[in-house]
């Protein structure tokens, strides 16, 4: 008997790092959380807040004192940026509801958006009434 083989190839499976955007239930914060070169990141922008945001740094150009960024294994800051996460349509993260890109994890509560770095133990958390950077 002679048997015949054929060789079936497997389509090469892509890899795509994790990258989320969502809004708050009110649609006042606006956030990015993903993985880029392996490294973890989440940011919040927010559209109204009492707070009052600390001075411009000396060398910052464009939005200021809204938006707070976190980079895996860094202590989160506010940040100086020319871009925006907002958009219109954003999906809703709803309160008690959490988002995950590696170590990072954003949580929704009315209180407000924190998201930790479960690596380091740093936080951010963002809301009308406050902000805390830790």
């Amino acid at each position: 008997m002679i048997s015949s083989a054929t060789a079936i190839g497997l389509a090469a499976v892509g890899h795509a790092d994790p990258y989320y955007q969502f809004q708050s239930p009110t649609g006042n914060i606006d956030c990015a959380e993903g993985v880029l070169n392996d490294r973890a990141f989440a940011l919040c922008e927010i559209r109204d807040h009492t707070w009052n945001a600390p001075p411009r740094p000396p060398v910052c150009e464009g939005g200021w004192g809204d938006r707070i960024d976190m980079n895996q294994g860094e202590p989160p800051a506010l940040d100086c940026h020319s871009d925006t996460v907002r958009g219109s349509g954003l999906p809703t993260l709803r309160y008690g509801e959490r988002r995950s890109a590696g170590p990072i994890t954003c949580d929704s509560e009315p209180s407000g958006i924190t998201c930790t770095d479960s690596s380091t133990g740093h936080f951010f958390a963002i809301s009308r009434d406050s902000y805390e950077l830790n």
